[in-house]
Parts: C-alpha cells; structure tokens; sequence
C-alpha cells in the first residue's frame, strides 16, 4: 500500500492531462451552405457588375476567396443541384431531370449534408437546395424533389410569389402590356406591397437566424437556400427605387449574331420568341437587380446573425449560385444555353484563418463536396468525382484544373471551357453542330470560329479531350454496389 499515494496522483495527473488534451483539441467547424437560385456572375457587384448592388455579398468576397473561373455541370436547377449535392457529374449519374439525384447514386452514397449527418453534426435545409418548382413549390410550401436522408431537420418557405400583392408587370409575350402577372417560369416583375417576410427569402433568412441560435453550442451544417433572383422578380418595393429601368443597358449585339450560331444553340427564351421590345428588356434587367438586392439583403441578414452568436471563427461560410442566367446577351434570356453568362457561376469559400484572395484557376461546383469534407476532416468516398479546392485556400495560384465541364440539353450539349477556348459541341458526334469561341480575344462570344480552317486543328484537339473527358466521367462507381466497392 505504500505506493498507494503515488498511483493515486499519476491518476489525478493522467485526468488533469486528458481534460487539457480534450481541451485542446479543435472544435468540429460549423458550415453555413448557402445557394441562390439563377444567379449570374455577371450581376454581383464583387465580380464586374457596376450597376446591381450586393454589399453583403461583396463583403463576404472580401473576407473570403473568391473564385473568378467557377463553373456549374448543367445550367438547369434540378440536375445542377444533384450534381453539387452528391459530387457526380451529370453525365455519371444521367441525373438530367427535376429530381434530388438520389434516384441515381443509390442509398448508400451519402449526399454532401449526409455525409456531415453521419458524422455527428445538426444538418437543417432553409427552403431550396434540391430541385424545387418556382414559383409552384414555394407558393404550396411543399419540399420539390428534396432528399429526406440529407437532413436532420428541413424547414420550407412559403410565400405568394407572382400573385404577391403589389404593381405587377408581365414582360415577356406580352407585347401589347395587356397582361398584367402571369405564373409559372416567366418574367413578370412585381413591386410588392410589404416588408422582407412577405416574401420566401425574407422568411428564409429569419428561420436560419433562428436555427444558428438554436444550435450554436453543436456543430451544424445549415444550408440555406433563397430562391431569388429567380423569376418572378418579386421583391418589396423599395428594392426597386435604385434600378430606374430608362437607365438599365441592355447588352450589346452584332449584327446576324445568331447566323453562326446551330440551332440547337439558340436558347429556349430569347427576345425574339418572347416577344421582347427594348424596354420590356429594360425592364427585366432593372427587375433581375431588386430582386438580386433583396436577396443580397437577406445573405446580410443571416452572416450578422452569425456574428452576433459569436460564430465566425468557427464556421465555413460557403456562397454559391446553381447556374447562371443570360439577361439579353445574344438576345438569350434566363438559362440552360452553354453560353458563358449561363454557365459561369460567383463562388465564395470563406474559412476561418485563412486570408482573403482571388483564385482565378477553373473550378466546379461538384468541387464543393470534397472541399468542405477535408475542411471538415471527414472521410469521404474516392469515386466522388469533384477535386477539393483546399490547396487553393493558402495558395491561390494553385492550379486544380485545366478546364471546366459542363452539359445541357439533356446530356446531349458538351462544355469544355479552357483559357483560350469556349467549346461546345451538340450531340456526341457533333453532328448537331459546334461552336468555337476565343476567349481571349473573343470574351463575349461573338464570333463562332467553328468553321474557320484557320482552327481546325484546334477543334480537332477539343473534340479528343472532349471524348476523353466523357469516357472518364462515366467511368465511374455506380453499377457497383458500395459493398463491394468498400470491402
């Protein structure tokens, strides 16, 4: 028993070490996941937007790294969500519908929120993530094509959306003005009557201020998703008094723009088929703003929150848009083209301790998955097809790919954005067309070089790296059960 006293304060030593070590040991980091819905590039004030006004998003771009080359895999909400969400490319999962994706991957894959769920944290959905119907999902309140299994709580936000009250005005195939508002995916612009929480992003917003609060003491990954500047543009009116729409430029156009261009090339809404007048695309521009501003407003909303909790230091805040959005370019209006202004997304990966940079080297947005799970320190499958942007957030010259990939058309349309070229060919063996465009010289995309011989050999470069590219996405893990693949 003499040596009693001694095993008795080598104990109380090892208990005293132990709570120092836990101490000591870092913290699960929180993830703020934030997407907004049709959001181009081409409109955010900390990209090269001049006119529209998002201080809150600027902010954030500022404290954060912002990357200037970040492209979606499919210029559609429902198939570009799924690709995100679960780190495959389209043309992997043949994920080209309105669906969440799991259908394709299988139970077994876990989402990107799965993924943190399974590893001890709080995950909550904040109206849109996977595929919603806008307006109809929002004005009904219902989930859309969600994924159940991603969450441990999901919140939705409904609202009236076109029939919000207010001066309404349809600006598309309406060219006599006699329509007033109109539902479904068109461009009527609401000046509605009310504050913020009359609309789905407002009451957005205030449910995850209140989630941040709620669960402040776990670790949580809450995506938040708002719906604007999705059409209808619906926003209070006050967002409207800075976009006089006798002051909004519409985008330059060449002359016989579209005659080098295929016809499967022409978007689905251009100004022609929609019946668009100069003022009428004047008017949509100056109403795509308030709603990106009023939306801006809500993104304010929720970082002040997690400040006044007292979360920054401890939280990775991620900044996105699903695709992007043609506002009179080429006389194309809303999405699904391949064109730059379509596909070409703002992305914004704050991260405590890192310093705020610019990355301008290509990225994806299925890079998300496997960056935030690093970040995150958890374990993640190796088929993921996204490459993790973590590297880049200490060196932001770092190099993660040569080119972005994207799809449209339902898988038939093929993207490969280099330096020096925008690529896209229509159907596998182009027999639908090609455009080629210099995007050095050529950044608008004027000029289709595909017939040019001049570029030839050029294109013949593209269309190998092309078919390389399509035989190593769809060389993938999902014929095989995850059992087998994980023995």
């Amino acid at each position: 028993m003499k040596d009693h006293p001694k095993k008795l304060a080598l104990l109380f030593a090892w208990i005293l070490l132990s709570g120092t070590l836990q101490a000591q040991s870092p913290k699960k980091p929180n993830v703020l996941f934030i997407v907004s819905d049709d959001l181009t590039a081409t409109a955010v004030s900390a990209y090269e937007n001049k006119v529209c006004k998002t201080p809150n998003i600027d902010k954030l771009a500022g404290e954060g790294t912002r990357y200037t080359k970040s492209y979606c895999q499919y210029p559609v909400c429902g198939p570009s969500r799924a690709s995100m969400m679960f780190g495959y490319y389209p043309s992997a999962t043949k994920t080209y519908g309105y669906v969440s994706g799991r259908e394709h991957v299988g139970k077994q894959r876990a989402s990107l929120p799965e993924l943190f769920k399974n590893n001890g944290y709080y995950t909550a959905r904040v109206s849109k993530i996977y595929h919603m119907g806008i307006p109809i999902d929002i004005e009904e309140g219902t989930d859309g094509t969600d994924d159940s299994a991603s969450w441990t709580e999901k919140f939705n936000s409904q609202a009236a959306e076109w029939q919000t009250p207010g001066e309404a005005e349809l600006v598309q195939n309406n060219p006599d003005g006699k329509i007033e508002r109109m539902g479904g995916n068109k461009m009527t612009i609401v000046k509605a009557e009310g504050d913020d929480l009359v609309h789905a992003d407002g009451k957005t917003a205030k449910t995850a201020s209140e989630l941040i609060r709620k669960h402040k003491n776990e670790p949580f990954f809450l995506a938040v998703g708002f719906v604007r500047p999705h059409v209808p543009f619906v926003a209070p009116k006050r967002y409207f008094e800075g976009y006089d729409y006798k002051n909004m430029k519409v985008p330059d156009v060449v002359e016989n723009d579209w005659n080098d261009i295929p016809p499967s090339g022409i978007n689905y809404v251009t100004s022609k088929n929609a019946m668009m007048n100069t003022v009428q695309e004047q008017k949509a521009i100056a109403g795509y703003y308030a709603a990106v501003s009023f939306m801006d407003d809500q993104v304010g909303k929720v970082l002040k929150t997690l400040k006044e909790e007292g979360l920054e230091n401890n939280t990775i805040v991620v900044f996105i848009s699903d695709h992007g959005f043609h506002l009179g370019e080429h006389k194309f209006w809303m999405k699904v083209s391949l064109h730059e202004e379509s596909v070409r997304v703002p992305m914004i990966i704050k991260v405590p301790g890192k310093q705020p940079a610019v990355v301008d080297g290509f990225t994806e947005l299925i890079d998300l998955y496997p960056t935030l799970a690093e970040l995150a320190g958890l374990k993640y499958s190796k088929h993921i097809q996204g490459k993790s942007l973590v590297k880049t957030l200490s060196k932001p010259s770092h190099t993660v790919r040569d080119e972005a990939f994207s799809v449209s058309l339902d898988g038939e349309a093929f993207l490969l954005r280099t330096k020096e070229w925008a690529y896209i060919q229509y159907k596998e063996d182009a027999s639908k067309g090609i455009e080629l465009y210099d995007m050095i010289n050529d950044p608008k995309q004027f000029n289709n070089l595909a017939k040019d011989p001049k570029h030839l050999k050029t294109i013949k470069m593209l269309q190998t790296r092309l078919a390389n590219k399509l035989k190593m996405v769809r060389k993938n893990d999902l014929e095989i059960p995850v059992a087998v693949k994980t023995k």
